[in-house]
């Protein structure tokens, strides 16, 4: 009766909430129509949200270490589910999954595929075992399982550096979406909306830890589905005249392909590709022509200059040029690095547009088959690594039994799809009204949103539109549009009034911080609960082990911001990475810990290390950011899914070593029979 009536009480506090954040939705939009200034609108919706998941994390905040760590163990499935989905839709799930589907067509449905998928694999083989042990943290249930002639203690630190690599890489992409949305809608330097979001994140984990995350981590679900659903429906009902985007995703698709056929004919089009090879061409002699090309290139500007100013040229012409020179490569090496990017950059902007529904796009046989290999291999990535996740395994310690546990896993499922089946419609609808719209516009008309968005980061820009053939008008080839624009761009690219693109904020600010609450609260548990408590002082009160957690956590968090502020690459690459790390370093002994009674402590030792060496050597060596080369890849996988190596790796090490070494204790038989047992 108490957990129905705590359900109860639960449903009608969510209800009113979402009640009251539909009514907050229509002010505001009363408020714009009267005349209220935009920039004004940012900062409401920026600064309501954030207080309201404040005084969630005010209210739920406490010292009680069940509480702290896992919510108290009572959290109802359904509401689970809810809050999972929300600190697994994550910046890259809200922000850049559709842009991906945008940008890369049939190849971006790896990531629904594989994100979706490893909930099966957590519902089969991990989430109900968990929850029956019981314990707080996933190094506390590595460090049980598999005991031996070490001490615990070894499984568990390795096991503890692990969940901090990974959920450290996954941090810095959630901060980074932090950044982009509030720099975007409050007009303030990247790295200063960095550290105003980190604040919102900081009074929810550090207050109330769980049991506030979680309950913050609902609120976020709603926001995130509400800010999702109104543009794509209405992006819908623009372009098929059906409010269900799922069901007008075909006619949606149909219509692009017709706008792709014509786009990929168009004498001007093709004209514009020519331009990009030559560029490319033109590039490559330089590089042949080191050093030479460079002085020469150096000495050309520097005379242009000075004829410039012999001949009273405009200021600004004079100005553009003195850029010019400025940003001119420092050096030979300098130039070949910057030469060969802008190369294969050319090169690709002379390709014809790829069909949105073509699979696997390739010149060339093999260039197909290496790109099917590649989805595969991402598929099979995102799959074990969201199935070796530690943010969201914990999760499953926090409801109050292993049929709640396998509910909540539903729950999520069902949570997650009702986003991840309109984001290909989002995709589908928001290609073909640039297709339609913006394409063949003219260059003096274009609209507000290009320099809007142009000027929030000028080193990189987050779209270009250069008029590259001077014809003044505007086609395909000459727009460039960063993978985290679209989602975020969508209402004005689609003319919906700007108290939409303050709920997409809203929406995509909430999904950053609600997977970054359940990050930093795992990072900080691992530290306090598995370093401190059982490593270093198993006297520690438990008051003190919830005080070092925060003092962690603090520390944590300021560390991932700083990096975040440097901007290390782009949110999809960054969750890509933490995927692979997690599925090689995690999946095989949490997954072998299940199905295979012969497993044992030095079998661990060995998959841990080995899975987890073998894919940070391989990114290492192949991706570029990192000093690699991409010709050190192995049958042409890309580096985001290293796991793909990894996980195998892992998987034969835990099997050979714990086939030659002895078999587990009975400790570990008799913990294995019960977590086994109904």
């Amino acid at each position: 009766m108490k957990t129905k009536a705590f359900f109860r009480r639960l449903m009608r506090y969510y209800v009113l909430f979402t009640i009251g954040f539909v009514l907050f939705l229509f002010a505001v939009a009363i408020l714009e129509r009267e005349g209220f200034p935009r920039a004004w609108i940012g900062y409401v919706f920026m600064f309501c949200t954030i207080v309201m998941y404040a005084t969630i994390g005010v209210i739920s905040r406490t010292s009680n270490m069940l509480e702290y760590y896992v919510a108290g163990r009572r959290v109802p499935a359904f509401f689970n589910g809810m809050a999972t989905a929300a600190d697994w839709i994550s910046a890259a799930s809200f922000i850049s999954l559709a842009g991906g589907l945008y940008l890369w067509g049939f190849d971006g449905l790896a990531y629904l595929m594989g994100w979706t998928g490893g909930f099966v694999l957590v519902a089969l083989l991990i989430a109900p075992y968990l929850r029956k042990f019981g314990q707080y943290t996933i190094p506390d249930y590595l460090a049980a399982r598999y005991t031996g002639r070490y001490s615990d203690n070894v499984v568990r630190i390795i096991a503890v550096i692990a969940t901090i690599i990974v959920s450290f890489t996954y941090v810095v992409a959630q901060i980074y979406g932090v950044g982009l949305i509030t720099s975007r809608f409050t007009g303030v330097d990247f790295s200063v909306g960095i550290f105003l979001g980190l604040a919102s994140i900081l009074v929810c984990s550090f207050l109330g830890g769980m049991r506030a995350v979680t309950w913050t981590q609902v609120a976020q679900y709603i926001i995130i589905i509400i800010a999702y659903m109104i543009p794509v429906v209405w992006l819908s009902v623009k372009h098929t005249s059906i409010p269900v985007p799922p069901i007008a995703y075909g006619s949606a698709i149909a219509k692009l392909s017709e706008r792709e056929t014509v786009l990929i004919e168009d004498p001007k089009e093709k004209g514009v590709r020519a331009i990009f090879h030559q560029r490319a061409q033109d590039l490559d002699e330089k590089l042949q022509m080191l050093p030479e090309s460079w002085e020469s290139g150096r000495a050309e500007i520097q005379h242009n200059l000075e004829a410039l100013k012999l001949g009273n040229a405009p200021l600004l012409e004079i100005k553009q040029t003195v850029r010019e020179l400025a940003t001119y490569p420092k050096d030979p090496e300098e130039a070949e690095r910057r030469w060969i990017e802008d190369r294969a950059a050319n090169l690709e902007l002379a390709k014809p547009p790829t069909r949105h529904t073509e699979p696997f796009p390739g010149e060339t046989e093999a260039a197909s088959d290496i790109k099917r290999n590649n989805f595969m291999a991402l598929v099979f990535c995102l799959m074990l690594g969201t199935a070796a996740l530690p943010h969201v395994l914990v999760r499953y310690y926090t409801t109050s039994s292993v049929k709640e546990t396998r509910d909540s896993v539903f729950w999520t499922l069902f949570f997650i799809m009702a986003l991840y089946i309109t984001i290909p419609a989002l995709a589908v609808l928001v290609k073909y009204d640039i297709y339609t719209s913006l394409v063949g516009s003219d260059f003096s008309k274009l609209p507000e949103w290009v320099s809007y968005w142009a000027n929030i980061d000028k080193i990189h820009p987050l779209v270009s539109i250069n008029d590259v053939n001077r014809d003044g008008i505007v086609q395909l080839a000459e727009i460039v549009m960063d993978v985290d624009i679209v989602v975020l761009a969508t209402p004005e690219i689609a003319g919906l009034p700007y108290v939409i693109s303050g709920l997409i904020a809203a929406g995509g600010l909430a999904a950053a911080l609600s997977t970054a609450d359940g990050l930093l609260l795992t990072i900080s548990n691992a530290l306090s609960h598995d370093i401190y408590y059982k490593t270093v002082d198993p006297t520690a009160t438990t008051q003190k082990r919830v005080t070092v957690s925060k003092l962690l956590l603090l520390m944590v968090a300021l560390v991932a911001a700083y990096i975040a502020s440097l901007k290390p690459g782009d949110i999809l690459s960054l969750v890509g990475a933490a995927f692979s790390l997690a599925g090689s370093a995690l999946f095989p002994a949490l997954a072998l810990g299940v199905i295979w009674k012969r497993a044992n402590q030095q079998g661990a030792i060995a998959g841990m290390l080995v899975g987890f060496a073998v894919c940070a050597y391989y990114m290492a060596h192949t991706h570029p950011t990192l000093g690699g080369s991409v010709a050190a890849q192995w049958f042409h996988i890309a580096p985001i899914s290293a796991g793909v190596f990894g996980v195998p790796a892992g998987m034969l090490a835990i099997v050979i070593v714990s086939l030659l070494t002895p078999p587990p204790d009975h400790r570990t038989e008799a913990l294995l029979k019960h977590l086994r047992s109904p």
